[in-house]
């Protein structure tokens, strides 16, 4: 299990990265449908990052749940990514869905709000179910891990 430590750790980074890298993707959204980077293009990141650390903490309690049951690292990894693509999908669906007629009939002063985030909730979305399980898996050495013949220098036969 993970420690506290560990977990702040966890919580705290990895949606920052996540983050950042979904920014990149908002400024050229805002340029391609000529919305002014304005108060409300800056309440809708704030919004989106509200949303991009809800989905990572779903993701990393998932696995921590899966861990809690007994499944080994890996395995964990594996089913909270499965599990918990559905909600994340769901979600950043339904918003997005939800807020195409505000980014086109919304007037200048919704509609670069509405822009924020579908385009930052399209790309961090597909960051959070690829990059959380990877970077899981790479600070905590999942699939690491050496079996008792491994760690012994037994090889398997064929």
């Amino acid at each position: 299990m993970l420690s506290l430590a560990g977990s702040m750790l966890v919580e705290i980074s990895w949606p920052k990265l996540i983050i950042a890298w979904t920014l990149l993707l908002i400024v050229p959204g805002l340029l391609l449908t000529r919305a002014p980077f304005g108060f409300m293009a800056f309440l809708g990141m704030i919004s989106l990052m509200g949303i991009i650390v809800n989905n990572a903490i779903m993701m990393i309690d998932g696995i921590e749940l899966e861990r809690g049951r007994g499944l080994s690292p890996l395995d964990a990894l594996i089913a909270a990514a499965q599990s918990r693509l559905r909600p994340i999908l769901a979600t950043a669906t339904t918003t997005v869905c939800g807020l195409i007629p505000l980014s086109l009939q919304g007037g200048e002063l919704w509609r670069p709000m509405a822009n924020t985030i579908i385009f930052g909730l399209s790309f961090s979305t597909l960051l959070t179910l690829l990059l959380c399980p990877v970077l899981y898996a790479l600070f905590f050495r999942v699939g690491t891990q050496k079996t008792g013949a491994q760690a012994e220098g037994i090889e398997s036969a064929p």
